[in-house]
């Protein structure tokens, strides 16, 4: 939602409202009380709440500075008087006091909620309901990969350079239909397919096309043989919530040092921010992290939760995967790290990084990209491209982008970074520098 259609942005205690031009000549009001999150909104949105509501309250957790203090309007004087006579709060007591009242009232209800014996039949039912909506999802999805499956099949027998000619317009189709189909993950991956074929050089474009139709089969298939896979499903369809893999019984839980060796922003074609923020795990045992944030465009920038060389102690859950790298933070000790942790070392590997890229990709082949360690190497300049190097001459990986020239020939004792199979992405180093960041 964009700022600009917020004419008018003000509060009043709890009490936040603003009217949004919508495509109608008049704009919706829209109101919401911020101690008991109870919400109105004109529009004729049959979502509660609907996506003014939501952005509403978006913009203020944001930012409450653009909400000016002001007089509470007749229209939600009306909205408020009758949310209390409907909570019993008597009329003509104070605001204050019917918001305890409220809230109290709330606190109990919930209470009691909670109390509440469970009803063997309605249970029964609801689960029953839940299954039946869960097959009609997998029906669907299963109809749009067959369409995906076919669509594949005709860009490859159609040429692949027809293909490049108009990315935009055949992933266009093929995308919505996917979304009709509740494939919602599938069709964001191949709406960013275009994108992602005009950030590299024309010579490598062919590769990558191939490269990500072959992931594309891979999933398609191996979700259709087990569609039940919580990995498959959330590369296919929609991914958990947070809540639901922290009460997820058999999450892989990591407690450990934590350290912030890369972020990566990217501003996405469904208007979507995707913040990446890759976690390294120090001590024994090599281990990396993923902590994934999506937020709207059109809420501007957000700073990081996190600075690159930061450490923290914290216990992270990783979602179900062969590979398991995308996690949340189930528990984060407080406080600074004590000087013992800031001392710490990067772990140390003496598995080959490509042995080790390998290895991943035989359990899990549709992985985009590959975190690893790299072992002491330098990065080398050759005409107008860039390598990373290794020490003793083994390995020599090309590089994204364009590193600040004046780190070329230093060495890096470890290097963290990611690998497609093609381009590496540096995210940070130790060298005799210091610690050094790739970052944007």
């Amino acid at each position: 939602m964009k700022p600009s259609k917020w004419p008018a942005l003000t509060r009043h205690g709890d009490l936040v409202w603003g009217e949004c031009q919508g495509s109608g000549a008049n704009p919706y009001r829209t109101v919401f009380d911020n101690s008991n999150a109870g919400y109105k909104c004109t529009c004729p949105s049959r979502k509660y709440p609907c996506k003014h509501v939501l952005a509403l309250m978006w913009m203020y957790v944001e930012d409450p500075a653009p909400f000016a203090d002001g007089e509470t309007p007749q229209w939600v004087n009306d909205w408020s008087g009758r949310r209390r006579n409907t909570s019993g709060s008597a009329r003509g007591k104070s605001d204050e006091k019917s918001v305890s009242k409220a809230g109290k009232s709330l606190a109990v209800a919930q209470q009691a909620e909670q109390n509440k014996p469970l009803d063997p039949k309605a249970e029964a039912r609801r689960k029953a309901a839940a299954e039946k909506r869960a097959k009609a999802t997998r029906k669907s999805i299963a109809a749009g990969i067959d369409e995906l499956q076919q669509w594949t099949e005709d860009q490859v027998r159609g040429g692949l350079a027809a293909f490049l000619s108009d990315p935009n317009a055949r992933c266009r189709t093929i995308a919505a239909r996917l979304v009709d189909a509740k494939a919602q993950a599938m069709a964001s991956r191949l709406d960013e397919l275009p994108s992602r074929l005009m950030q590299v050089s024309g010579d490598r474009r062919l590769d990558l096309l191939i490269q990500e139709l072959g992931r594309i089969v891979l999933i398609c298939r191996a979700w259709k043989a087990n569609q039940e896979d919580a990995e498959l499903t959330r590369l296919v369809g929609s991914s958990e919530t947070r809540d639901s893999i922290l009460e997820l019984q058999h999450a892989t839980r990591v407690a450990a040092i934590w350290e912030v060796v890369g972020e990566q922003v990217t501003t996405r074609r469904d208007g979507l921010v995707s913040q990446a923020t890759w976690l390294m795990n120090l001590g024994d045992g090599l281990r990396f992290a993923l902590l994934l944030d999506f937020f709207p465009a059109s809420l501007g920038n957000r700073s990081s939760t996190f600075a690159v060389g930061e450490r923290f102690e914290a216990e992270l859950a990783f979602y179900p995967a062969r590979h398991p790298v995308r996690a949340v933070i189930a528990e984060r000790k407080s406080g600074d790290p004590s000087r013992a942790v800031d001392e710490m070392s990067w772990p140390v590997t003496t598995t080959p990084p490509l042995d080790s890229y390998r290895e991943t990709l035989g359990r899990a082949p549709w992985m985009d990209t590959v975190p690893m360690l790299l072992p002491g190497g330098r990065i080398a300049q050759a005409d107008s491209s860039y390598w990373w190097r290794s020490d003793d001459g083994g390995i020599a990986l090309p590089i994204g982008g364009r590193p600040a020239k004046h780190i070329a020939g230093v060495a890096m004792q470890q290097t963290a970074a990611l690998w497609d199979g093609m381009i590496l992405t540096l995210l940070s180093s130790q060298s005799e520098w210091g610690s050094l960041s790739y970052g944007e």
